[in-house]
């Protein structure tokens, strides 16, 4: 089974050498790499060619946005397996992609596979400030905000011939509306990992600062709307507790 893992970039010159690593280490032999940066002006190139070699491909050019630069990825991936690791994000550990690859496998049924992510300080990624667990998702749940966490998921590329890609309408929840397509609409079939998959520094586009919030909020009530799905924004705003919850927890096996 050939994984294909995506990684789009815009001026990250402070984490990409972490996520390439993170996924050049990884344990499993047959995975196709693909970085996607948007004409970075700063020194992300010049460091991602340093593993020139090592990388399936590598594109960088001006792009319409994150969602862009991630379909650009899906149009060019030969995976069997996608999976998305943004520029500020790290792999859990190095067993990683060949313990979701064998899940696959004895899972052949699935569509998508999902486990957890933990949300580290942006200068030091051993530090957990929050933990995003996905147990308790069930698909009736998106109408009220919820979604698996979108680097700790891994999707069958021929899901995205079936349900299409990420849409541009929307500038920070387009993985959102593609969960809505994929779960609701589509009715696909998933499994989740009872383990952490990824590491996110803080500070994302979807979580830095009140406007954005606001932003995501309001296009997750339009997603499900645009895919006929019932919902308003005092129903996605009762997430807030649960999510604040999640600065108290921490994995079990998490030392730190």
């Amino acid at each position: 089974m050939k994984m294909t893992i995506i990684t789009v970039c815009y001026n990250s010159e402070r984490t990409i050498r972490d996520c390439i690593e993170s996924v050049l280490s990884q344990d499993y032999e047959d995975i196709e790499y693909i970085v996607i940066d948007g004409l970075s002006n700063d020194n992300t190139v010049n460091i991602i060619n340093e593993y020139r070699n090592k990388i399936s491909k590598i594109i960088s050019e001006p792009d319409n946005g994150l969602y862009d630069a991630m379909n650009k990825g899906i149009k060019y991936s030969t995976g069997d397996v996608i999976g998305i690791l943004n520029s500020d994000d790290i792999f859990e550990n190095l067993t990683v992609i060949s313990d979701v690859a064998k899940y696959f496998a004895s899972n052949s049924c699935i569509s998508l596979l999902f486990g957890d992510v933990v949300h580290v300080d942006p200068n030091n990624t051993n530090k957990v400030v929050r933990y995003y667990c996905s147990k308790n998702f069930k698909p009736y749940k998106l109408r009220f905000g919820w979604m698996p966490p979108h680097n700790a998921t891994f999707i069958k590329s021929e899901v995205f011939e079936r349900v299409g890609n990420y849409s541009l309408y929307y500038k920070i929840s387009a993985d959102f509306e593609l969960f809505v397509r994929m779960l609701i609409l589509n009715k696909l079939l998933y499994s989740r990992m009872d383990k952490v998959l990824a590491r996110q520094r803080t500070g994302g586009v979807s979580t830095n600062g009140i406007k954005n919030r606001i932003m995501q909020n309001a296009e997750i009530v339009k997603a499900c709307k645009d895919n006929g799905v019932y919902t308003n924004l005092f129903l996605v705003l009762l997430k807030i507790p649960m999510k604040i919850l999640e600065y108290f927890r921490r994995p079990t096996n998490n030392t730190n």
